[in-house]
């Protein structure tokens, strides 16, 4: 194996900034050069398009861990995304121990996070969005999704921080999910205002209450060398189950297969030879909506979170569709190239690049922008909290180290028997021995519907809710699958049985030891929620507290159910 001087120089930087020191065998370990070439994507075709999604106002480099569960069931067991680990690497074939297993992995976590250094970061991004660019200035960037949310200053500044770096950015096209809970009127006045004339904000699948109006375009047209391609936008469908039906009062969502199939054939009707998809379904859904809706040549997905390597082909009566989906937190940038000839696609290319801010020079002018929207706030973002002694991360179908964290610090300052975090797949991951400062803490609960409440509820309650969520994740119809993962889990232990039947999935729940009495009331301290009217002090407030006081978070120990009826399931560690 051998290397330029330039990607030899490259790695000793990406090294040295994970403080290493590197013998030669270290060395060829960790470059991301001769073996790799992760942004040596070669022009392809004549159709062109770039995506990103999830970033959730990540504007920063981060660290962020991948999963090491992500249970598949029924028709998606053992089929991407639903594979960890190893057996990830292996079905993509990607070499362990390289900036790739380190990017869609979460193998080695720490010691390849020190190694890489930190992902993502619009304004690395940007560098990497106009380098692929300048060999498809015929490219259109497109937008997945849960970009307004996720941040402090996306909080502080009504999302419009995310906004002026999207423009910036150059995206062409969004499509909506945690962008409605600034509720609709805030959505409007961006789309009216902001993105009016530069970036089409589409969803086919929002419609009027009253009398089923589009509340938002459908579908774009546009043109690359002379070759008519329609983009098609969908939004997140359970959007008022998920989050609060009070932001956005006056809307109807949903899959909507039979509208989309119209679309389609709308848009090949006036011509287009390319019908792409920009999606915030969750790549199950998007998967069993390829296999039944004809004519689309490709779904570009989000909200599930999955960075992957490649597509999965889906056969349908019209043909055969690509699903992708881009990961998450401004980590991964997709490039998707068609080769259009005689009206219809003929063949493509498909490479998803892990943004390494290491391997990336940050972009001048976006840099400029993130530094004077951070400006304002950078004091407050900068407050030392408390040391964490070991990796704090988020990503799973069941808790995570930070998950606990907040469990833990709702349990004890709300004198809670147990407490109920949501199952949200966004917040970045800290390192052992990282700064707790506030912008990493609001990195895992900066929403607009923040206060935390403490309820009494039977043993009989508290299972129904666990089992009415179990059912949200684990039903094998990705339908009836109305996003995020397991509630997080506080206090209360439980045996959880993936593939048993609705209502019978959460069993052997106890408190301390002892079996949860059905009538027996529990107090119970949770935020985030949905209901209109609620009152409390703000999940930010409690954490915050509770780390200052702390100074040092112990090694957590997170609170795992035991899971039963998925031995060998390649979707788990």
């Amino acid at each position: 194996m051998s290397f330029s001087r330039r990607e030899f120089m490259q790695v000793l930087a990406v090294a040295s900034a994970g403080g290493m020191a590197l013998d030669h065998a270290d060395v060829l370990a960790a470059t991301p050069g001769a073996g790799e070439r992760l942004y040596d994507v070669p022009k392809f075709g004549n159709v062109s398009f770039l995506h990103f999604t999830d970033c959730h106002a990540q504007l920063k480099p981060i660290y962020f861990r991948e999963p090491s569960v992500n249970l598949g069931l029924s028709e998606a067991l053992g089929r991407p995304p639903h594979l960890v680990g190893e057996k990830l690497l292996k079905h993509f074939n990607i070499q362990p121990g390289t900036a790739q297993a380190h990017a869609f992995s979460y193998l080695n976590f720490e010691k390849a996070a020190k190694t890489y250094g930190k992902i993502g970061g619009f304004s690395h991004l940007a560098t990497l969005v106009k380098q692929m660019k300048a060999s498809r200035p015929h490219a259109l960037l497109l937008d997945g999704g849960d970009t307004w949310q996720g941040s402090a200053t996306s909080l502080w500044t009504n999302a419009q921080d995310m906004v002026d770096a999207c423009k910036l950015l150059g995206v062409n096209i969004m499509t909506p999910h945690w962008e409605f809970t600034f509720g609709a009127k805030r959505v409007q006045e961006i789309v009216e205002n902001d993105f009016k004339g530069k970036i089409d904000f589409l969803a086919q699948n929002v419609t009027t209450a009253d009398f089923g109006d589009q509340v938002f375009a459908p579908y774009v047209i546009k043109e690359m060398n002379g070759v008519p391609v329609a983009i098609i936008g969908q939004a997140f469908p359970y959007t008022p189950i998920a989050n609060p039906r009070y932001m956005v009062p006056d809307w109807t969502f949903g899959i909507q297969d039979e509208n989309m199939q119209k679309m389609v054939d709308e848009a090949r009707g006036k011509g287009a030879q390319v019908v792409v998809v920009l999606s915030h379904n969750g790549m199950d859904v998007d998967i069993k909506m390829a296999s039944r809706v004809r004519g689309i040549d490709a779904v570009l997905g989000g909200h599930t979170h999955d960075g992957m390597p490649a597509p999965v082909i889906v056969k349908n009566p019209g043909g055969q569709t690509l699903v992708t989906n881009a990961g998450s937190n401004s980590k991964f940038l997709g490039v998707l190239d068609f080769d259009v000839r005689g009206g219809k696609v003929q063949d493509f290319r498909y490479k998803l690049m892990p943004v390494f801010s290491n391997l990336l020079p940050a972009d001048k002018e976006m840099e400029a922008l993130i530094t004077k929207v951070r400006a304002p706030y950078e004091a407050k973002l900068n407050e030392k909290l408390a040391i964490s002694e070991g990796a704090l991360y988020r990503r799973g179908n069941f808790n995570g180290s930070w998950d606990q964290v907040i469990c833990d610090a709702l349990m004890e300052v709300k004198g809670a028997d147990a407490a109920f975090s949501p199952g949200v797949r966004w917040g970045t991951s800290l390192l052992p021995g990282d700064t707790i400062t506030y912008e990493l803490m609001m990195d895992q609960m900066a929403v607009t519907y923040p206060a935390t409440t403490l309820n009494e509820f039977t043993g009989a309650q508290v299972k129904e809710i666990m089992e009415d969520v179990a059912d949200n994740i684990f039903n094998p119809d990705p339908y009836y699958q109305q996003g995020g993962d397991m509630v997080r889990v506080g206090g209360f232990q439980y045996t959880c049985a993936p593939t048993a039947p609705m209502g019978q999935r959460i069993q052997n729940l106890t408190l301390k030891g002892k079996p949860v009495e059905a009538d027996k009331k529990y107090k119970v301290a949770g935020w985030a929620s949905v209901q209109e009217g609620v009152q409390g002090e703000p999940i930010w407030d409690v954490v915050a507290g509770y780390l200052r006081n702390k100074k040092v978070v112990k090694q957590v120990k997170i609170n795992q159910p035991k899971l039963v009826g998925v031995d060998g399931n390649p979707g788990i560690a």
